[in-house]
């Protein structure tokens, strides 16, 4: 809750709650939530696999909502596909956090313009001692 209210300070935060966050999350939080940046539709959730492997029921929101841009987690992996198939941009930004197994924290940075992604950028942060 601290963070999520630290990074609302700064700027407006679109999220999701996650498997392991309490209810002080979960009830200003979605499962998963859809908007529009520019000209792409953006689903997001936490649990919701990759291209050729996606949760079960995801494809075919991602379909209805003519979706571009889906944004998942979960597994801490660091994944950045694009799905031919259902014609959009998969990330899954890894772990930024210091729980879990993960040796590296990881970030994605992806500027929109129009129905453009330009300018991705994945950002690494080594866990130190004192992590």
């Amino acid at each position: 809750m601290e963070l999520y209210n630290a990074l609302c300070a700064i700027k407006p935060v679109r999220a999701v709650y996650g498997n392991i966050d309490g209810q002080d999350l979960r009830r200003i939080l979605s499962k998963s939530i859809s908007f529009r940046i520019e000209e792409v539709n953006v689903f997001m959730t936490h649990i919701g696999g990759y291209p050729g492997r996606y949760a079960p029921g995801i494809a075919s929101t991602l379909l209805k909502n003519e979706t571009g841009l889906f944004v998942c987690g979960h597994s801490h992996i660091l994944k950045v596909m694009y799905d031919k198939q259902l014609n959009l941009l998969h990330i899954n930004p890894g772990a930024a956090g210091r729980e879990g197994f993960q040796q590296v924290r990881t970030m994605v940075k992806v500027e929109i313009s129009g129905n453009k992604f330009e300018n991705l950028q994945v950002m690494e942060m080594k866990l130190t001692a004192k992590d």
